[in-house]
């Protein structure tokens, strides 16, 4: 009898652990990226030798789900090969990037709480940052209301340096210190709608000579927008996105700023079975700017979070780790084209005219001269293969043909002649669905 107990008890436990094991799930992902940087995020000067490196990101993803309940973490390595001795003790590369618990309160309603992505749309304003190792993430409150086609999400952040016994004084760099969203899709037919709201609050302090704080404010910047509206006919579709940005800048500054784009695309299958076909699209887009002698207010437009590796050229020279922020702005005139060979291969070249928005300005002598509007041409190529269903190999190479009046807003007398970067890519993503990263047509 006593025998046959502990049959039973052991089968009871064994097939608990089978139940909770159902529920938790285990991911990972590893990148490893090399790169040729030799002007790229910034012109390169004369003189300076090119930069090339070795780097990755190592995710390890773990989700426990129990009845209405998700709780959900991730934790990452970021770091570069040789940036650490071979032995060691500890370093600093290791942090969390999400960790949040989402709970059913109705029929349609769910609240997600804790560090999380927010990544919406084409990723423009609000993006999780994919292609920059590190990534991105926000600590937030969200709200989500989800029935059939249509989607409501709203919420809210708060950020302070620490648990402080007195103040609210928040010093943490290039980080809003209050945050609010709301954000509303849908469908209608053959037409794709999303509309957007986000409330932007900065620190602003201001020292005197030897660094004591003598003010403290919260400047508010918002942004209104439509960030999708597509129409998709068979294999034509039309994207269009506009956002408008008003309040202050993190300076105090009046903001009057908007961000414009409109394209198309058309794709042309020859194998559907096979996968081969080729794509092609055109479009523009233009972020307002300020010229460089006007300073009573704010003209350039900010997108802020979003992921914007995948806008503009593909060497970062636009709005990607503070590169143009605040400046004389950007019209991007572009042509992308894309053949898959078959499911698992292709090669997509892009080319991109740039020119300011705003006018451009020079000191010359006593006065000014206005210089040519263009910024130059960049030439894009990338290569993506999936070699099996965890693992992909992604490849590119860029080149900028760059002007002087470039040159003169990055502030290099002497640029190179030569501005390019390549990359080379292994991502292990087995259960991801994106296979590659920062690639978007």
């Amino acid at each position: 009898m006593a025998r046959l107990s502990k049959i039973w008890i052991g089968t009871l436990m064994f097939l608990s652990l089978q139940n909770l094991y159902a529920q938790f799930s285990v991911d990972g992902q590893i990148i490893q990226r090399s790169e040729f940087r030799n002007g790229f995020n910034r012109v390169i000067p004369e003189g300076h030798k090119p930069a090339s490196f070795i780097a990755h990101r190592a995710r390890l993803q773990a989700q426990y789900e129990f009845e209405n309940l998700t709780l959900y973490m991730s934790v990452q390595d970021i770091r570069t090969w040789g940036s650490t001795p071979q032995v060691k003790a500890s370093d600093t590369y290791l942090s969390l990037h999400e960790a949040w618990a989402e709970t059913k309160i109705g029929e349609n309603w769910k609240v997600k709480l804790g560090r999380q992505e927010l990544n919406y749309d084409n990723f423009r304003f609000l993006g999780n940052l994919d292609w920059a190792l590190q990534a991105r993430s926000h600590d937030f409150a969200l709200v989500k209301y989800e029935k059939e086609s249509a989607k409501l999400h709203f919420g809210g952040g708060y950020n302070q340096d620490a648990q402080l016994l007195s103040g609210n004084l928040f010093l943490t760099p290039n980080q809003y210190k209050t945050a609010q969203m709301a954000r509303y899709e849908n469908i209608f037919g053959k037409f794709e709608f999303s509309a957007l709201f986000w409330n932007d609050g900065r620190q602003f302090v201001a020292r005197d000579q030897v660094g004591n704080i003598t003010e403290e404010r919260l400047f508010h910047r918002q942004t209104l927008g439509v960030p999708m509206l597509r129409y998709k006919e068979g294999n034509n579709a039309f994207q269009f996105y506009y956002y408008h940005q008003f309040g202050k800048d993190p300076m105090g500054k009046n903001v009057n700023a908007f961000n414009v784009s409109l394209n198309y695309s058309h794709v042309l299958p020859f194998d559907v079975e096979k996968g081969s076909a080729l794509t092609l699209l055109g479009g523009a887009e233009i972020l307002s700017g300020t010229d460089n002698t006007h300073s009573e207010s704010n003209r350039s437009y900010n997108p802020l979070y979003g992921t914007n590796h995948l806008f503009n050229g593909y060497m970062d020279l636009f709005y990607v780790g503070g590169a143009h922020e605040n400046n004389v702005g950007l019209q991007d005139f572009y042509f992308k084209s894309r053949y898959a060979f078959n499911k698992k291969l292709f090669v997509q070249g892009d080319v991109h005219g740039f020119f300011s928005h705003a006018d451009v300005w020079r000191q010359e002598g006593t006065g000014t001269e206005r210089m040519p509007s263009f910024f130059g041409t960049e030439l894009d190529l990338s290569v993506g293969y999936v070699y099996t269903s965890a693992i992909s190999l992604q490849a590119g190479y860029s080149q900028l043909f760059h002007t002087d009046t470039f040159a003169y807003i990055q502030g290099v007398e002497t640029p190179k002649r030569t501005q390019n970067w390549a990359y080379l890519m292994i991502i292990f993503r087995p259960t991801m669905k994106n296979k590659f990263i920062g690639i978007l047509l």
